[in-house]
């Protein structure tokens, strides 16, 4: 029995040392193919990566080759007497063209700085002919001497100094009055906003003209503008201190400024109005400057209301009226020459002119960055 017990046992023996060998043979040729399809799969991906390379050259090469041939037929277009021709009478015409209006939209201009240095004999003798677009050189003491007629005979520069102060009180008042509002309207969020918006688009389009009758009854029984000329001036200044179309402008424009700089100043205790004068109207000079030029504009320019609530200027006595009312007057008096007239009209261009020139910079910027938002 030991000796067959003891046989069995070498047996066993055998057959695990024989299985070992098997199972690592297994294993090596398990490790051998996973190696070989990793290396067919790499080889595989390469050769795609290659004709993916190779595909994107020819492509390159094409276009190269199209863009070349391209530019071949452009300069030999351009080379061409008849496309040569072409470019010259194309660039004549736009020029001609743009001359031409330039000269119809500058005759009226040139007629009056022409008509303003002349008196009136030069002014009938040079009628119907080219003379009367040139300006009097000849005598300089009648050029001067129809503006210095018209800013101090006819008083030009009370009505000069009337229209500035109108303006700057209107440009205060707007910037204040319509950017709280604007600022509202672009940040805050309340019942009913929607409909104001809506309420501010409906007013834009309104014309003018159709609320003139209605505000001239309000103001009129407000301010009781018969009664006293004191309240007169509040007409001119009160109704033009509220704009919706500058409403308007600073929403837009104030929807644009990041949210994240109003939040870090209410973290540092700065409460709304503050964070509106020292923070937001810093940060928004394009359209304040814009807002400012256009109520200069439109408060020098405003001849139908001031005529409307301000009295008819008395002899004696400081008048009212801003500049476009004064040039009524000034057309009205008597003896006064028509190179007289075009003087007041010169003086009441210029200024125009100027703050036009000076913030067109600013108007731009404020009307691209409103725009943003339309």
């Amino acid at each position: 029995m030991l000796d067959e017990n003891k046989t069995l046992d070498e047996q066993s023996a055998i057959e695990s040392t024989q299985a070992v060998p098997q199972e690592e043979t297994v294993e090596t040729v398990a490790t051998e193919e996973v190696a070989i399809q990793e290396k067919a799969v790499e080889t595989v991906a390469t050769q795609e990566v290659a004709i993916q390379e190779e595909a994107v050259a020819d492509a390159v090469e094409v276009e190269q080759f199209f863009s070349q041939e391209k530019e071949a037929v452009e300069k030999k277009a351009e080379r061409s007497p008849n496309v040569k021709v072409r470019k010259c009478l194309k660039a004549i015409g736009y020029y001609t063209a743009g001359t031409i209006m330039s000269l119809i939209f500058l005759f009226p201009l040139l007629y009056m700085l022409a008509t303003s240095t002349k008196t009136e004999q030069q002014y009938a003798f040079d009628a119907g002919s080219l003379m009367m677009f040139l300006p009097n050189v000849t005598d300089l003491a009648t050029a001067f001497g129809n503006y210095a007629n018209v800013i101090t005979g006819y008083g030009m520069w009370q009505y000069t100094i009337n229209t500035i102060l109108y303006a700057a009180v209107i440009i205060v008042l707007n910037i204040i009055i319509n950017g709280l509002a604007g600022y509202a309207m672009a940040k805050f969020n309340f019942p009913g906003k929607g409909f104001f918006s809506f309420i501010i688009l409906f007013l834009i389009v309104v014309p003018v003209e159709t609320s003139i009758i209605p505000l001239y009854s309000i103001v009129n029984q407000m301010l009781h503008l018969t009664d006293s000329n004191m309240t007169a001036p509040l007409a001119i200044i009160l109704p033009a201190s509220i704009s919706i179309f500058n409403i308007f402008l600073f929403m837009q424009f104030f929807e644009g400024i990041p949210k994240e700089y109003e939040e870090a100043a209410r973290i540092d205790g700065a409460g709304t109005l503050r964070i509106f004068f020292s923070m937001i109207l810093p940060l928004s000079k394009p359209i304040v400057a814009t807002v400012a030029t256009f109520c200069f504009i439109g408060t020098w320019n405003d001849y139908v209301w001031p005529t409307m609530v301000l009295p008819y200027p008395e002899e004696g006595m400081w008048p009212l009226w801003n500049i476009q009312a004064g040039l009524t007057s000034v057309k009205s008096a008597t003896g006064v020459t028509t190179g007289e007239i075009m003087a007041s009209l010169v003086v009441a261009s210029v200024p125009i002119f100027i703050v036009y020139v000076v913030a067109q910079k600013y108007i731009v910027q404020g009307f691209g960055s409103a725009g943003l938002k339309m």
